[in-house]
C-alpha cells in the first residue's frame, strides 16, 4: 500500500469546532501506528494541511505542541520537514505533563465508555440548568467558578476545571445526576492527568466554557447542549489521540 493510501485511511477534514484537538488526534494516531516510522519525515505542511482542511498556521501550532512533547521534531534546510522521533528523544513531556504522552494507553473500552457517559451527563446536566434557570446566588457562583478557571496556573487548572463542571453539574438540581458525575469525573480525571496539558487546547476549552455559561445564563438550552457537546467532543480527541 502507497503511502498516500495509508495516510488516507487516518487523515479526513477536521470538524471547525475542535480543530487543533481532532487535528492533533489525527497526527498522533498516524505516529501510534506506525504509518510514519520514528525517524521518518511526516507529509509536507502544505499537504497535511489540505487533508485535514485547515490553515497552515492552524497546522504548526499541533506540530508545535507535539514538539513540545518530543513527538516530532522540525529540521530545516533542503531535507528538512517534520520528523517522527523515537519515544521520549527529546527529554520527556513539558511541563504539565503526567506520565510520557505515549506510554501505557487506556483500554478501549474504558476510554470510550467514560467519555460517551461523560458526554451524556454534561450535555444533560447544561440543558437542564438552562432550562430551570438559575437564582442570583447561583448564577454568581458559576461565574466564580468559570473565573477561577481562567485564573488558574497551569498546575492548578484541572483542578478549577474539574470544580467548575461539577458546580455546572450540581446547579442542574439533581443529587442522583450530581453523583454520577462525580464518578465519572474521577475516571476521566485519571485519564486527564496521562495526557500533557496544551496550552493551546486549554485556551480553547476557556472560550468553549464562557460560551457555555453565556448560554445557560440565556436560558438558551439547545445551545448550551450543543456547546457542551462539542467541549467533550474537543477532550475526547485529545484523549483518543495521546492514549487509544
Amino acid at each position: 500500500m502507497r503511502e498516500d493510501d495509508r495516510l488516507a485511511t487516518v487523515l479526513r477534514t477536521v470538524r471547525a469546532g475542535n480543530g487543533f484537538e481532532e487535528a492533533l488526534e489525527q497526527i498522533l494516531q498516524i505516529v501510534r501506528l506506525g504509518l510514519v516510522p520514528a525517524g521518518e519525515r511526516l507529509p509536507a505542511e502544505r499537504e497535511l494541511a489540505e487533508r485535514l482542511g485547515i490553515s497552515r498556521v492552524a497546522l504548526r501550532e499541533v506540530l508545535r505542541a507535539l514538539a513540545e512533547q518530543g513527538i516530532v521534531e522540525s529540521r530545516r534546510g533542503r531535507y528538512g520537514g517534520t520528523f517522527v522521533l523515537p519515544h521520549g528523544a527529546a527529554g520527556g513531556p513539558a511541563r504539565g505533563a503526567a506520565p510520557g504522552p505515549l506510554r501505557g494507553p487506556a483500554a478501549d473500552p474504558e476510554l470510550s465508555d467514560t467519555l460517551r457517559f461523560r458526554e451524556v451527563l454534561e450535555t444533560g446536566a447544561a440543558e437542564l440548568c438552562a432550562a430551570r434557570g438559575l437564582s442570583v446566588a447561583e448564577e454568581v457562583r458559576l461565574g466564580e467558578a468559570l473565573g477561577a478557571t481562567s485564573e488558574a496556573a497551569l498546575e492548578d487548572y484541572r483542578r478549577h476545571d474539574t470544580l467548575f463542571h461539577l458546580t455546572l453539574v450540581e446547579l442542574a438540581g439533581s443529587p442522583s445526576l450530581t453523583a454520577q458525575y462525580a464518578a465519572v469525573r474521577a475516571t476521566l480525571n485519571d485519564l486527564l492527568n496521562r495526557i500533557p496539558l496544551l496550552v493551546r487546547n486549554l485556551e480553547h476549552a476557556q472560550r468553549q466554557h464562557t460560551a457555555l455559561v453565556a448560554a445557560v445564563l440565556d436560558g438558551d438550552g439547545e445551545s448550551a447542549r450543543a456547546v457542551a457537546r462539542e467541549h467533550c467532543a474537543g477532550t475526547a480527541s485529545l484523549l483518543r489521540g495521546f492514549l487509544s
